[in-house]
């Protein structure tokens, strides 16, 4: 299994299925308020077609952080209404979601699993990668290289303020 320390702290590694549990329960305490979670069935969907991009950020032997990532045609997302059904072929890589554990936000934790993410998406070969920004995330995105494109239609399940970005990549 792949891993990197990327500070003394902090180990990012592939997810494995033992990291489940951990990953719905970050992803219900991010979401489940604003009413964006998923659940278990559609979070493991989205690792299915591509497990070499998703990882967990580990501190202390916990996981505290999550990136589900899959190939995704360009401007276009998964709908969080429903579990992804087909793996893609594309040279942009869609990060479905990112969740840091709330103790560690606001602390640049986010940006440096980013970082990481980004360079093994070069590694791998990926053009460019996309998201949808929930909750005026738009606004550091924009900070670190990813443009809005306001033009692309965002499922109603993210919600109204949910922006489709993307950055080139190399």
């Amino acid at each position: 299994m792949s891993e990197d320390r990327v500070s003394e702290d902090f180990l990012i590694r592939r997810l494995a299925d033992d990291d489940w549990d951990a990953v719905v329960a970050l992803e219900h305490d991010a979401y489940a308020a604003d009413g964006l979670s998923e659940g278990r069935e559609a979070l493991q969907s989205r690792a299915l077609g591509s497990p070499e991009t998703c990882f967990v950020l580990e501190q202390g032997g916990a996981v505290r952080g999550y990136l589900l990532s899959l190939p995704y045609p360009p401007l276009r997302c998964p709908d969080l209404a429903r579990a992804e059904g087909a793996a893609y072929e594309s040279g942009n890589l869609h990060v479905h979601d990112l969740v840091i554990a709330e103790d560690l936000r606001g602390r640049e934790v986010a940006l440096g699993f980013m970082r990481y993410f980004r360079a093994r998406a070069e590694e791998l070969g990926f053009e460019r990668i996309s998201m949808v920004a929930v909750r005026g995330a738009d606004i550091l995105l924009r900070l670190i290289g990813y443009r809005a494109h306001r033009e692309v239609a965002v499922p109603a399940s993210y919600g109204r303020r949910a922006v489709y970005m993307s950055m080139p990549l190399g």
